[in-house]
């Protein structure tokens, strides 16, 4: 069975959104072993936001339903659109899809850029009505970098989840069944998380 993993390295490389608590580590050699201190944000790398994030009183990372996190998922090609990503750039996603995937062509890019692609108000909208329950994004985030934070706001508290920068670079458009699992920080508006793809359906 087949896995791709779509989650950034988390390093002291990873693309940061400005103003985000960069990655940092610290190596502590003991007399037999090796650890290190690690220092990030809950929007370090390949990370999710729970509702908390922009909702007051939103469900916390911890409480996000493993059964929303895992299961379906159509990742959308929209590499050669943008910047505004509208209604009609998602109708190849298959009626009663609940995740979707974006591709753009911010995926794979190693440095921030405030030009990345981004979900129009009307494209969440679209998704919302289609009773999707959670979108991820390659980009550093799913709202421009101009946004005032309201499509956010939009999404979360219809307690749709966001994935933010996955790299989708080896990835086709197409179905698959998706794992996503952030650390479980308890009381927190969101955290890093490992998703994976496998190529077919069920989960």
């Amino acid at each position: 069975m087949t896995y791709i993993d779509i989650t950034r390295d988390l390093g002291e490389h990873t693309p940061m959104y400005p103003g985000d608590t960069p990655f940092s580590m610290e190596r502590i050699d003991k007399e037999n072993y090796t650890t290190h201190a690690l220092s990030l944000g809950t929007h370090t790398g390949t990370h999710i936001d729970a509702p908390a994030h922009f909702i007051a009183g939103g469900r916390t990372v911890d409480a996000l339903a493993l059964s929303t996190l895992i299961g379906n998922a159509w990742v959308a090609d929209l590499s050669g659109e943008g910047p505004a990503l509208l209604p009609r750039h998602f109708a190849s996603c298959p009626e009663g899809m609940e995740r979707v995937l974006v591709k753009t062509s911010f995926s794979g890019q190693q440095a921030f850029s405030a030009d990345y692609p981004s979900l129009s108000h009307d494209a969440a909208e679209y998704l919302a009505s289609r009773g999707i329950l959670l979108i991820g994004v390659d980009t550093p985030s799913v709202e421009a970098f101009s946004g005032d934070g309201s499509l956010h706001r939009f999404l979360l508290g219809r307690n749709i989840i966001v994935i933010e920068l996955l790299d989708l670079s080896a990835v086709q458009e197409g179905q698959y069944c998706m794992i996503a699992l952030p650390l479980r920080l308890a009381g927190l508006d969101g955290a890093p998380a490992r998703v994976v793809l496998r190529a077919g359906s069920g989960g």
